[in-house]
């Protein structure tokens, strides 16, 4: 799974996810790319459980990049607990996705197989996803307005 080695701070606040990519939002290493319409978290798990289907897919062939890493510590209270006596105790990692972000990116595989692998790969994230090929997102994303 994925985490930091070692961070400054235990314990964040929840921050915001409001506006779109500012940074990532243009495929740099492969051909075709996974960009998020909408804001969300996504689990360290989630990163790994899409990961784990494109490379099972394009059967270890290709090369994936993945271009979003959890670095946001969530916590959580146990259950039945009641109000107060400090914030909970670290439950797991999350990575903050803005809209038009490219999470993963892949090359090396046939346009067929490379789609399919992102979608394979959509299925196991939270968020609303689109597949684009680097010719799509040339000027990023935030040309479309």
């Amino acid at each position: 799974m994925l985490m930091p080695k070692r961070v400054k701070r235990r314990k964040q606040f929840r921050g915001s996810m409001a506006g779109k990519a500012l940074r990532g939002n243009v495929i740099s290493n492969g051909e075709f790319g996974l960009v998020a319409t909408e804001p969300c978290w996504i689990r360290s798990n989630q990163i790994e459980a899409a990961r784990i289907a494109m490379t099972r897919y394009t059967k270890r062939g290709g090369k994936v990049w993945i271009k979003i890493f959890p670095d946001k510590p969530v916590t959580a209270k146990p259950a039945e607990t009641r109000m107060g006596s400090g914030k909970g105790t670290l439950e797991y990692w999350v990575a903050v996705v803005k809209p038009g972000r490219v999470m993963f990116e892949i090359s090396g595989v046939s346009e067929e197989v490379a789609r399919e692998a992102l979608r394979l790969a959509m299925h196991k994230l939270p968020c609303k996803c689109k597949i684009v090929a680097k010719a799509d997102l040339e000027g990023g994303v935030s040309d479309e307005n």
